[in-house]
């Protein structure tokens, strides 16, 4: 055999099991670059953004699902929404009963999470399906509660109490009749684990927009006040922005 004859048979050799390594190389890479780019986290997700109280009180222009809104900086919750522009949604805090923004005076009252702590926390978020709080106390809680007929709560309120074995254990529904309509409330219950608990209601405020609020329970006996005194605020915000 030639010694030409001998070097085409090495590299027919080499070929053969060299081009399936490169396929492999080849599919290993682009599988990896795949991964990351759809499974790594992005920039934003590395860092989780904190409270970053202001007692500055300029504008900050704002909006969400093309609703403009006008929100004075010291209600904002956190620093990145001061910046303003569009958002999926804007978290607020205030003080009851005044619904008050933050200030340095009151830098105790805001970091405090007491059984009786007066700060609300708001959440104005985009909300396709307008689920207003007789639609979703009929379709939704009233598939989860122990008494569909409830029963004579305190506080001019019909109480609820959700089932244990419901994704809502643990917690009491509340509805009530306010200036506005109907107002649906669920409460965490006082427990051992749960020292502080918090009333929670969601509310629509524009189409494509809802309110969410959350205060103690130790201030439901003011819960008709406190849903007069949000709605009025965070109209107030939309009636700026126009």
């Amino acid at each position: 055999m030639s010694r030409n004859s001998e070097f085409d048979d090495t590299v027919r050799q080499r070929s053969g099991w060299l081009i399936p390594i490169a396929v492999f190389v080849l599919t290993a890479v682009l599988s990896a670059l795949f991964l990351l780019f759809y499974l790594a986290p992005t920039p934003t997700s590395f860092i989780e953004e904190h409270p970053s109280p202001t007692s500055r009180s300029e504008p900050v222009y704002l909006s969400v699902d093309g609703h403009a809104l006008t929100i004075p900086a010291n209600y904002l919750l956190y620093s990145g929404a001061r910046r303003g522009g569009s958002r999926a949604e804007v978290e607020l805090y205030a003080t009851i009963p005044d619904f008050h923004g933050y200030s340095d005076r009151e830098s105790q009252v805001f970091a405090s999470n007491g059984a009786d702590s007066p700060v609300i926390f708001m959440l104005i978020r985009e909300d396709r399906f307008n689920l207003g709080e007789a639609a979703r106390l009929r379709r939704v809680y009233s598939n989860y509660v122990a008494d569909p007929a409830g029963k004579r709560g305190p506080f001019d309120l019909t109480e609820y109490s959700f089932r244990d074995d419901s994704g809502y254990r643990g917690e009491d529904l509340f509805v009530g009749q306010a200036g506005q309509g109907l107002v649906v409330m669920r409460c965490v219950r006082l427990s051992q684990d749960v020292p502080s608990p918090s009333c929670l209601r969601d509310a629509t405020l524009a189409r494509g927009i809802s309110i969410t609020y959350r205060f103690k329970r130790a201030h439901l006996a003011n819960w008709r006040q406190i849903a007069e005194g949000v709605d009025k605020l965070t109209h107030s915000f939309v009636a700026s922005a126009k």
